[in-house]
């Protein structure tokens, strides 16, 4: 009888740890790899913390869109107002010049006081305009960036931006791209983004 008990205790813990190893798909932490001329960017998605944004950018990304985009704006301390909050990072996406971006939903925004996120060095982050306007475009901090957490400085609203994910390799290129020559924000001429696919 004991034996018997032990046996059923034992599949139930079977079972139960197979479940937790394997959690949801919109829990579980998903890799992508960014594609560019310069070399690949390897982004590790929190699905468990940022579940929206995960969510969102992953559709963007299954449906090719991002094939063929590009790094386009660098912020850096150099080209930004003296007596502004400073941020440090390179941004990419469906925005062009010369084609429009296509109409995608917009995000519910999930700040960092929500998700227990920091912009640290490798953060990738939706950019916006108001809170629950992102879509497509996001940005890779190149060194840690609080100002741009939920409360700090860099946005007048005080919501931050929706960290969703970190670069686990290819920080270097990262700054490589961060380097590129660039006039008044903008790239000259923008990296392109071969793709962004599951890694």
């Amino acid at each position: 009888m004991i034996l018997r008990h032990l046996s059923i205790s034992l599949i139930l813990i079977a079972i139960f740890s197979g479940c937790q190893s394997h959690p949801s798909g919109g829990t579980r932490r998903v890799e992508v790899v960014i594609e560019t001329i310069e070399g690949d960017i390897i982004v590790e998605l929190y699905g468990d913390k940022a579940p929206e944004s995960v969510k969102a950018f992953l559709a963007v990304v299954d449906q090719d869109l991002y094939q063929r985009s590009s790094f386009y704006r660098v912020m850096n301390t150099d080209n930004q107002a003296s007596n502004a909050p400073k941020a440090e990072f390179i941004q990419g996406g469906l925005w062009s010049r010369i084609k429009k971006r296509p109409t995608l939903p917009m995000v519910p925004h999930e700040s960092t006081e929500q998700t227990g996120l920091t912009h640290q060095a490798g953060t990738i982050s939706f950019a916006r305009e108001a809170p629950g306007t992102a879509s497509s475009e996001f940005f890779i901090c190149v060194d840690d960036q609080p100002g741009l957490d939920f409360g700090g400085p860099n946005n007048p609203d005080g919501q931050g931006y929706a960290a969703f994910g970190k670069v686990i390799r290819g920080m270097d290129v990262v700054r490589k791209i961060y380097r590129k020559p660039e006039n008044d924000q903008y790239f000259e001429p923008p990296i392109t983004i071969i793709n962004i696919e599951r890694n």
